[in-house]
């Protein structure tokens, strides 16, 4: 009988310190950025030659992959814009175009078109034009803007080739960014700390963003 209770207690002990570590991971550690150590040269020159655009500001600065119509990054990048830019973080969004999945496609026209035209010529302003919700509200905004004229990136061979540099750029990251324990995902956020390690963290949730916004100062 004595054995039964020492083992039913040891049961119950492994029980509680499981469940104790699932919440743990389930409100903590599930949603903090990771840090890279592997394809950091690669991983950085990628991002630093791609088509980003930004307000450039002189704070720290933090790279945002993301595509035309991305809930996720509807829910939460209308709040935590605002907050890196009022602390001089320097935002520099990346649009892409998403690529065919199991023949379907996963952009439209319009997407690709937008796509190509930030990367071709780098207007942020054109960003906070068609994303005015997730680019943090300018200074001198009017308050209503007329959607500008994008020439069209299907039929034209060199726009067509930008979308495809981005959508290898995911390619990419997806499988440098796993050997770091990142899972790529949509909105996905690169940036350095202060002491010089890079960070990343595919920042869906409220919760992943916390972390970044902390990390970045805001």
């Amino acid at each position: 009988m004595r054995r039964f209770l020492l083992i039913l207690g040891l049961a119950a002990v492994v029980v509680v310190a499981g469940a104790v570590v699932y919440l743990m991971w389930d409100l903590d550690w599930r949603w903090r950025p990771h840090t890279i150590t592997k394809h950091q040269a690669e991983i950085a020159q990628a991002l630093d030659q791609s088509g980003w655009v930004s307000p450039h500001l002189t704070g720290p600065k933090v790279y945002v992959i993301l595509y035309q119509g991305c809930e996720p990054c509807q829910a939460q990048l209308p709040t935590a814009t605002p907050k890196l830019q009022a602390a001089g973080v320097d935002t520099r969004m990346i649009v892409i175009a998403r690529a065919d999945q199991n023949g379907q496609a996963l952009s439209t026209p319009q997407d690709r078109a937008l796509t190509a035209e930030l990367w071709t010529n780098r207007s942020w302003r054109l960003f906070q034009q068609m994303f005015s919700d997730i680019a943090g509200a300018p200074a001198t905004a009017p308050a209503q803007v007329r959607p500008p004229v994008i020439p069209p990136a299907d039929g034209d061979a060199a726009r067509s080739a930008v979308i495809e540099v981005g959508r290898q750029l995911t390619t990419t990251l997806t499988g440098q960014l796993k050997d770091n324990g990142v899972d790529f995902a949509y909105p996905t956020l690169i940036w350095w700390t202060k002491d010089g390690r890079m960070r990343a963290s595919a920042a869906a949730s409220p919760q992943s963003l916390a972390f970044v916004e902390k990390e970045l100062g805001a």
